[in-house]
């Protein structure tokens, strides 16, 4: 079965290759699939795979990307119709800091939503096979962001991509290929700072990008409890997901993602699973902000990161900005294979070898309709933590969790804290009124479906400066 399987997609690669012509990254008029490389066939291994966990070849797939953790998942449409966990693969090297991209060289790999189609795959890259992520997008053009050519390629090289062994895209590049030919028309590239945890929220509560990272958070939540693409629209200059027309409307809602933000539902299923979600987590990270989880440090100039699988095969190798970077830890992964082969060029990211300076207090720019977000001296009265119970108040002071008030100001952290920070939550799309148990937005009252209104600002305040270094790189391009 598996090898007629792979007949018929070596077939299907063909006649592709003789009849679709698609754009690449040099500009040239080729097809996704017209030359060895970009045929390789799903290893066998990885075939069988797709089968235990009931998936088909040929059914879509969706990439999530994670800078921290330095690895890049990809997870696969099942038979049930639910996407699953295929597989995940160490990233070999990413650039920049954790945050989104703002410009044209600063070497940021981007973070948010993208749309990948067959024309954004390019089957002969310089970097051995790769695919265009779509940056900038609606939303980061909204916000006046530039940039362009950032891929996910092999060569393990980065300047404002995400890097990985040739053999790993080729693999990656297989499983994009088959699922074009099985009808999938784009796949969804969701790429986040880290793990959008409990833990690593309140590890990098201070951070200035926090209110860029709340909100496509949503996003990542609306993956979670449904495991099924999450449908992305932008207004306002905001990230909107699963939106559909309100009950009774004509047609479905236009989206602009500079324009007022049109009447929208969130189905309920999705709302309230997103919400509890979110309510469970927020009592979390109330709790480790209360015993004084220590938070990150800021940037240190270190440009990117690298998976400690790869970290520990070169001298005086560092995972930079990425997990598992001492030395230690590297010596015990020293006789483990590597997922592919590290070209004799690479280069690492340099160790930490700067000081942090005082955690930044996060501040987020909104409407004149909402106050901005300062660090306070003054704590809660102790009848306010009665009220609302001792975590919920944690909570709004750190500004995480459906609950927080958008427009109070945040108090200072437990003395065990290292430093005082309030990171501004806007008003999501998609949250509920305390009183209401859904959310939607501009919608009759007798609508079944709760509404509730989206007026956030841009996200002005969350735009990070980084600063470029002197990262030799043998390609001279900037990503």
């Amino acid at each position: 079965m598996n090898h007629r399987t792979l007949v018929r997609a070596l077939l299907a690669s063909a006649a592709l290759a003789a009849s679709v012509l698609l754009a690449g990254c040099n500009s040239d008029e080729i097809s996704l699939a017209n030359n060895a490389k970009a045929n390789q066939p799903v290893p066998p291994k990885l075939v069988a795979s797709i089968a235990e966990k009931d998936m088909d070849l040929q059914s879509p797939i969706l990439v999530r990307l994670f800078k921290q953790e330095a690895e890049l998942e990809v997870w696969k449409q099942d038979r049930s119709g639910r996407f699953a966990l295929l597989k995940t693969y160490p990233i070999c090297r990413w650039s920049g800091d954790l945050g989104p991209k703002i410009r044209e060289g600063d070497r940021q790999a981007p973070e948010g939503f993208y749309t990948i189609s067959p024309g954004q795959m390019n089957p002969q890259s310089a970097y051995y096979l790769s695919f265009n992520t779509g940056y900038p997008n609606a939303f980061d053009k909204a916000l006046g962001r530039t940039g362009s050519q950032l891929m996910v390629h092999g060569d393990c090289s980065s300047r404002g991509c995400y890097a990985m062994t040739d053999e790993q895209i080729a693999e990656i590049y297989s499983l994009g290929r088959e699922s074009f030919f099985g009808g999938q028309k784009a796949f969804q590239l969701q790429a986040y700072p880290f793990r959008m945890t409990p833990v690593n929220m309140a590890k990098h509560r201070n951070n200035p990008n926090m209110p860029f990272w709340r909100m496509i958070k949503e996003g990542y939540d609306h993956f979670e409890v449904t495991k099924q693409e999450p449908k992305v629209d932008f207004c306002e200059k905001k990230y909107v997901f699963d939106a559909a027309k309100p009950a009774g409307a004509a047609r479905d809602p236009v989206f602009d993602a500079s324009a007022k933000c049109p009447a929208y539902v969130i189905p309920d299923e999705i709302a309230s699973a997103v919400r509890e979600r979110q309510q469970q987590e927020a009592a979390e990270i109330a709790k480790l902000v209360s015993k004084g989880t220590p938070m990150a440090r800021m940037n240190t100039g270190i440009d990117g990161g690298m998976n400690k699988i790869f970290a520990s095969k070169l001298p005086e190798g560092s995972t930079g900005l990425s997990e598992g970077g001492d030395s230690q830890s590297l010596q015990s992964l020293s006789l483990a294979r590597a997922p592919g082969t590290i070209p004799s060029t690479v280069n690492p990211p340099k160790p930490n070898l700067v000081q942090p300076e005082e955690p930044v207090v996060a501040v987020s720019t909104t409407s004149s309709t909402s106050s901005t977000r300062v660090a306070s001296v003054t704590p809660a009265t102790k009848s306010d933590e009665k009220s609302e119970g001792f975590f919920s108040s944690i909570a709004r002071k750190v500004g995480f969790g459906a609950t927080a008030d958008a427009n109070a100001a945040a108090t200072s952290l437990p003395p065990s804290a290292p430093a005082a920070v309030a990171a501004a939550k806007p008003k999501a799309e998609t949250k509920p009124a305390e009183s209401k148990p859904s959310s939607v937005v501009r919608v009759a009252p007798k609508s079944e479906t709760k509404l509730a209104a989206a007026k956030d600002a841009p996200l002005s305040g969350s735009q990070p400066i980084v600063q470029p270094n002197s990262f030799d790189n043998r390609f001279g391009a900037m990503r």
